[in-house]
């Protein structure tokens, strides 16, 4: 997920060239947007995680609180803590067939009801460690950087009629999705498995469902029915380097 200010620059010269007929305000309002969204404050990135996980909980269906998925979520969270980097952290369960789980700077936690279906409580546990781990090291924000840019150029380049000056909720929703699905580097897949295997550790819990967890999503990879599984390094290898790390703590 990385765009250098050089190819965001050939990026808006593109639009440019090909936009002689537009706005030229509405432009260089797309433009400021754009280069806005590179300097988001860590405040604004929490407001507007704000915004787009509460539009996505109002699409979502959500596991009632008593109900088994939602009693079974509380048991893990509280295994986990209660913040990420003095964040405080709510969690709730969207019932659906789908693998997968996100959480986003300003604390929200959603956990798929499918993913809970098919893993232990240890590898759920893994799963939402690695998912923090991509709040805690900042990979979330540099999605969200991303995502608005990215949306900045492609308003700019279909309207003549300026930019509006807030995101509507159907934007919100769209913002949510792409941090959702984001696809983020094998780099940072990797910094996030550690960061998980280093939480549960310093939680007390064993790391072994983070291995466990990776070889069961192994088992979907061939049919790419996860969004968790695109662009991602090779589950397999993923759990290898777990049972590595155990290895050397002397941990069974």
């Amino acid at each position: 997920m990385k765009l250098h200010s050089v190819v965001l620059a050939f990026g808006m010269a593109s639009v440019l060239a090909g936009c002689q007929n537009m706005d030229s305000n509405g432009l260089m309002s797309s433009g400021a947007e754009a280069f806005q969204a590179y300097t988001l404050s860590d405040e604004q990135v929490k407001t507007l995680s704000d915004q787009s996980c509460k539009e996505l909980d109002s699409k979502a269906t959500i596991a009632a609180a008593g109900s088994d998925y939602a009693k079974r979520l509380n048991t893990i969270a509280s295994a986990l803590g209660d913040n990420i980097n003095g964040q405080p952290v709510n969690y709730k369960v969207y019932v659906t067939k789908d693998v997968n789980a996100f959480a986003m700077a300003n604390g929200c936690i959603r956990v798929y009801s499918g993913l809970m279906d098919m893993m232990t409580d240890n590898e759920v546990e893994a799963v939402i460690g690695h998912e923090m781990g991509h709040v805690a090291l900042g990979h979330v924000k540099r999605g969200m950087q991303v995502a608005l840019s990215t949306n900045a150029l492609r308003v700019a380049a279909a309207s003549a009629g300026g930019m509006i000056g807030s995101l509507s909720q159907s934007q919100l929703g769209d913002l949510g999705e792409k941090l959702v699905n984001a696809q983020f580097s094998q780099r940072q897949e990797s910094e996030a498995d550690d960061y998980s295997y280093d939480l549960l550790r310093k939680r007390g819990i064993n790391p072994a469902g983070l291995a466990t967890s990776f070889e069961k999503l192994a088992k979907l990879e061939a049919g790419r029915q996860s969004s968790m599984l695109d662009d991602h390094p090779a589950s397999e290898e993923r759990a290898q380097h777990i049972r590595d790390r155990m290895k050397a703590d002397g941990i069974k």
